[in-house]
């Protein structure tokens, strides 16, 4: 059958009740509907009821009674297996588990006693409930929700009559009056709260110690300040750096300071890293660095967490709380897990000395987003 004969043509009639009889072609332009609804939809029943086999037969609901029974008893030997595990295993005990390997002994019996056992309460209350609880199906019918016009009209004739005998019409003083008091009744509820938040933060989600120290005027000097070991304190050479280690950094004089230490580190936290100068695929990554020694933020651009892994074959970045993965040989892009960011980078170079030095802060604020981030 092709399309043509599909479709009734112009001026033929579809048997009524066909299916699609009322139906509008696209070649048939426009067309008004009349835009009725019935008032009362037909009640479409309900298709024919199945039997369970333990409605029909004694068989049928006694082998349903076993299988829940067995269920439940399975659960009943879990929660004594995890019992007899945790007190009779060794915790260092291993065993081999195909598929997984070589794991602790303790913990796989502890996972699989206790899975059986909640299983076994759950298959058993889900087979129960399927198979024998009753099955029968219940019909409320639902009255129309809409009220009747009388009560409609009725209703807003009272609140009409109500504002006039209430004087809210011919007193326009109460009304406006009213209207500030509940307005303003919020204020004594919302202000401590909103003052309770304490001061704005101002430049210091923006800024860390690499700024250099906060002169009154609330400048920053950017002086150039010498990477250090943390926790040692001791100044790196650029020699010292060696391809595919790692050094924990934090800029000099931090350690000075007498209060919000522990606030400042966590902003001026670096990683500092050696990669061969033609794994850098970055151009402004090898402009930043010295000879292939680069420095990033320490800090996640997800939520805060300290990026602590690295991997010297591949060069990632690993956040061990949510898996984000940093490669540091694109800039520190995100190539996995749920940051939106790349690690901010910190341009380094070298004094005289040859000692590491920062050349100047870091040009966007560390760590997780916030509505103002921008450059430092």
């Amino acid at each position: 059958m092709n399309e043509k004969d599909s479709h009734p043509t112009e001026g033929e009639v579809t048997p009524q009740g066909e299916f699609g009889s009322t139906a509008v072609r696209l070649d048939q332009g426009h067309v008004v509907g009349d835009g009725g609804i019935p008032a009362r939809f037909e009640n479409p029943g309900f298709p024919p009821h199945a039997h369970r086999t333990a409605d029909l037969s004694e068989v049928g609901a006694k082998t349903a009674e076993r299988v829940v029974g067995g269920l439940f008893i399975l659960s009943i030997l879990g929660t004594l297996g995890f019992i007899v595990a945790y007190f009779a295993v060794d915790s260092e005990a291993t065993m081999f588990i195909p598929g997984i390997g070589q794991t602790n002994a303790l913990h796989a019996l502890l996972g699989v006693t206790m899975a059986l056992s909640l299983l076994g309460i759950g298959f058993g209350a889900v087979h129960w409930a399927k198979t024998l609880m009753p099955d029968q199906e219940e019909v409320e019918d639902r009255h129309p929700m809409r009220s009747a016009d009388e009560a409609r009209t009725d209703f807003v004739q009272i609140l009409g009559d109500g504002a006039e005998t209430a004087h809210l019409t011919r007193r326009p003083l109460i009304k406006y009056a009213l209207g500030g008091a509940l307005g303003l009744f919020a204020v004594p509820v919302v202000l401590p709260v909103l003052g309770g938040l304490g001061p704005l933060p101002g430049d210091d989600l923006s800024v860390s110690f690499w700024n250099g120290h906060k002169e009154e005027d609330g400048s920053y000097p950017n002086a150039p300040l010498r990477l250090m070991r943390d926790p040692q304190n001791t100044p790196i050479k650029a020699s010292e750096v060696t391809i595919g280690s790692v050094f924990h950094v934090m800029p000099e004089g931090l350690l000075d300071l007498e209060e919000h230490v522990l606030e400042e580190k966590a902003k001026a936290a670096v990683l500092v890293m050696r990669l061969d100068p033609d794994d850098i695929k970055s151009q402004k990554e090898k402009d930043w660095g010295h000879q292939g020694i680069v420095a990033y933020s320490k800090i996640c651009t997800h939520v805060g967490c300290p990026v602590g892994l690295y991997e010297q074959q591949t060069h990632h970045l690993l956040c061990p709380c949510h898996q984000s993965t940093f490669d540091v040989t694109q800039d520190c892009k995100v190539i996995f897990g749920p940051a939106k960011r790349p690690l901010p980078q910190l341009e380094i170079t070298v004094d005289d000395e040859g000692y590491l030095i920062s050349k100047g802060p870091f040009k966007e604020a560390v760590g997780p987003s916030f509505w103002e981030r921008g450059s430092a």
